[in-house]
C-alpha cells in the first residue's frame, strides 16, 4: 500500500553569528531524516519507537503529506504524492488519511457527536449524513450515551475515542496515530489501543503508531525503531 523510498528532511536554522568576527553564521541545514526505507502493507498495523528527538513525528507529518520532505518518495498505491500540489495533497490527505494525536484537540464549545461530524460537513457531506456517521461511530466505540456532551464533561479515554472516531469518520485507509495514549493513565491507554486494534482488524484500516511505549507496541503486527533519523 505504501512504499517509502529514501526519505531524507532537514530543518534550515539560522545559525548564532561568529563569535570572533560578529559576523552572521547564515543559515545551517539541520538533518532528521536521513534515508528512510519502508513497505507498509495495507491493513497493517506498525508502531513506531525510538527516543525524542529520533525523527518519529516528523516522519509521521511527511507519511500523512502534513510537510514534503528534502528528498525521497512516497508512493501510495502506486501514487507519487510529493509530485502532487498542495490542493491536490489537501484533497488525498482530507479524503484517505485520519489523524490521531496525543492531545486530542476537540473543539470545547461543541458536543461529542458535533466533534466528530466535523471532517464530514468540512467536506462538503450534509449534516444529516455527517451526524449519521458521527453517531453510528461513536456508539461504536461505547459513546452512544455521551453524544451531546461537551469534551469538558467527557474523560480523557472517552475525549480520545471522540477523536478517533473524527478520524475515521471519512474512512480514511490510513490512519495516523502519534502517542495516542501517551496523555492518558495506564489503564486508559490500554483501553484506547485496544480500541484502534479492534478497528484495525474488524475494518482493516491501515495504522501507523509513534509510540514510547513498548509495552502497547508490541501488541502490533510489526515494530520497527528509529535511531538518529533512520530506521533500524
Amino acid at each position: 500500500m505504501i512504499a517509502v523510498i529514501d526519505l531524507h528532511k532537514s530543518f534550515s536554522i539560522s545559525s548564532a553569528s561568529s563569535a570572533s568576527g560578529g559576523g552572521s553564521g547564515g543559515d545551517k541545514e539541520l538533518p532528521v531524516l536521513k534515508g528512510i526505507d519502508l513497505e507498509i502493507p495495507r491493513g497493517e498495523m506498525l508502531t513506531i519507537v525510538g527516543a525524542s528527538g529520533v525523527g518519529k513525528s516528523t516522519f509521521l507529518h511527511i507519511l500523512g503529506t502534513l510537510e514534503r520532505p528534502t528528498t525521497g518518495q512516497i508512493l501510495f498505491d502506486g501514487l507519487d504524492l510529493f509530485r502532487m500540489s498542495d490542493p491536490e495533497l489537501a484533497e488525498f490527505r482530507n479524503r484517505r488519511v485520519g489523524f490521531v494525536f496525543q492531545f486530542h484537540h476537540l473543539l470545547p464549545e461543541f458536543t461529542a457527536l458535533e466533534n466528530a461530524a466535523m471532517p464530514g460537513l468540512i467536506a462538503g457531506m450534509s449534516r444529516q449524513e455527517a451526524y449519521r456517521l458521527a453517531h453510528k461511530l461513536l456508539a461504536e466505540v461505547g459513546l452512544e450515551g455521551r453524544l451531546h456532551h461537551k469534551p469538558g464533561e467527557l474523560s480523557g479515554g472517552e475525549q480520545q475515542r471522540v477523536a478517533v472516531v473524527r478520524a475515521l469518520l471519512l474512512e480514511p485507509q490510513l490512519v495516523l496515530a502519534d502517542e495516542p495514549t501517551g496523555n492518558l493513565d495506564t489503564a486508559t491507554g490500554d483501553e484506547v489501543f485496544r480500541l484502534l486494534r479492534d478497528l484495525n482488524q474488524r475494518k482493516g484500516i491501515t495504522f501507523v503508531i509513534v509510540t514510547h511505549n513498548e509495552k502497547l507496541a508490541a501488541q502490533a503486527d510489526r515494530i520497527v525503531k528509529m535511531v538518529d533519523g533512520r530506521i533500524e
